[in-house]
C-alpha cells in the first residue's frame, strides 16, 4: 500500500481532532487515572490523560474510531505529554516507553481496522510529540534571565526515548506539535534525525508550531517565517501550525508559510477562540466554512482540528475537503 508521503502527493489528508477535550467529557476521577497499575501512587494522577492509554484503553480506542468514522485519514496517538520531562511531575518517568508503545498500538489497531473496511482509503497514525512543560529558550525566573530549567541534551534524550517507543509501536509519521519554543523543537528534530540515520526505513516528520497571540509570534518570539527558516535544515514531510488560534486567525500565518516554502503545509486550529469559561463554541459548520478558505487558496495539504474540536467537526471538515480533492483514488 501507499506510504503517507505518497498519499500526500495525491490528496489532501484529514487529521483528527482534539483528544484532551474529548476525554474531559467523560469526567474521569482519580481512580480512573490510577487503575490497577497506579493504584499505589503517592502523587495525584487526575488530569494525566496520557495515562488513560494504560488504564482506560477502551476509551482511547473509541475516540480513535470515532474520528476515523468521521473521515480522518490520520489519527494522533494519545501521547502529547508522554515524555520523561513532563511525566516527572507524576514520578512516572519509568513508564514512558510503555505509555508511548501502548498508545501507538491502540491507534495502529484502529487505523488498520478502518483501512480494512475501506481499502481504497488507507488510514495512518501520527505519533504525537508535545513540547514538554519546560522551555529551553526562556528563563522561568524573572530575576535570573540566564537561568534555564532544562538543557538541550535533556530534551534530546527525552524526545529520543519517546520517538523510539512510538516507532516501535507502529506509527507512520512523527508529529512534533504545538511548538512554542523552537529550540525545544530543534532538540526533537535532532533526536529523530539521529534515529533516522540508523534506520533503513526513515520515519517521516510533521512539524507544527503554535502562534500564541495576535502578535503573530511563538512564545519564544519567532514569526512564522523565522520558525520556517530555523527548522529548514531538517527534511520535513510537512510544516504548519496548530492550537492557540481559531481557523480564521491562523490564516495569515499559513499564507506566510505558503509564500516561503514548497513543503506541504498542515493546520489543525482550535474550534475558534475560547469563551470566558475556557470553552469552545464554534460549530462544525462554522469551522468548516472558515477552513474552506484554506482550500480555496490552496494553502494546506493536511487539515484537522485541535482544542475544542470533535468528530462532528472533523466530519464537516472531511466533507468540505472532499470537494477539493484532485484525485480521489491513490
Amino acid at each position: 500500500m501507499s506510504s503517507i508521503e505518497d498519499c500526500l502527493k495525491n490528496r489532501i489528508l484529514v487529521l483528527d481532532g482534539a483528544m484532551g477535550t474529548i476525554l474531559q467529557r467523560y469526567k474521569f476521577e482519580e481512580p480512573d487515572f490510577r487503575g490497577e497499575l497506579f493504584k499505589d501512587s503517592i502523587i495525584p494522577l487526575k488530569g494525566n490523560y496520557d495515562l488513560l492509554s494504560l488504564t482506560k484503553p477502551e476509551v482511547i480506542s473509541k475516540v480513535h474510531e470515532d474520528y476515523l468514522e468521521a473521515g480522518a485519514d490520520i489519527i494522533e496517538t494519545n501521547t502529547f505529554s508522554a515524555n520523561a520531562i513532563s511525566m516527572a511531575d507524576y514520578q512516572l518517568q519509568d513508564w514512558v516507553y510503555q505509555l508511548n508503545y501502548q498508545s501507538a498500538q491502540l491507534a495502529r489497531k484502529a487505523a488498520d481496522k478502518y483501512t480494512q473496511l475501506t481499502p481504497e482509503k488507507k488510514r495512518f497514525v501520527a505519533g504525537s510529540i508535545g513540547p514538554t512543560n519546560k522551555t529551553a529558550s526562556l528563563s522561568p525566573e524573572v530575576n535570573n534571565p540566564a537561568y534555564r530549567a532544562i538543557t538541550f541534551e535533556d530534551l534530546r534524550i527525552a524526545y529520543r526515548d519517546q520517538a523510539l517507543a512510538l516507532i516501535d509501536g507502529g506509527v507512520d509519521v512523527l508529529l512534533v506539535e504545538t511548538v512554542f519554543d523552537t529550540l525545544n523543537a530543534k532538540a526533537a528534530l535532532f533526536a529523530i534525525d539521529e534515529i533516522n540515520e540508523t534506520r533503513s526505513n526513515k520515519i517521516p516528520i510533521m512539524l507544527s508550531g503554535t502562534i500564541t497571540d495576535a502578535s503573530g509570534r511563538t512564545l519564544s518570539g519567532q514569526t512564522a517565517e523565522a520558525f520556517l527558516v530555523s527548522t529548514a535544515h531538517i527534511p520535513l514531510m510537512s510544516i504548519g501550525f496548530n492550537c492557540a488560534l481559531g481557523a480564521h486567525q491562523l490564516t495569515p500565518h499559513l499564507e506566510t508559510l505558503a509564500e516561503k516554502t514548497q513543503i506541504p503545509i498542515s493546520a489543525h486550529p482550535n474550534a475558534g477562540l475560547p469563551n470566558s469559561f475556557g470553552q469552545y463554541d464554534q460549530t462544525p459548520l462554522e469551522m468548516a466554512t472558515q477552513i474552506e478558505l484554506y482550500l480555496q487558496k490552496n494553502l494546506v495539504r493536511i487539515i484537522g482540528g485541535c482544542c475544542g474540536t470533535t468528530p462532528e467537526h472533523i466530519r464537516a471538515i472531511a466533507e468540505t475537503v472532499e470537494k477539493y480533492q484532485t484525485h480521489l483514488k491513490v
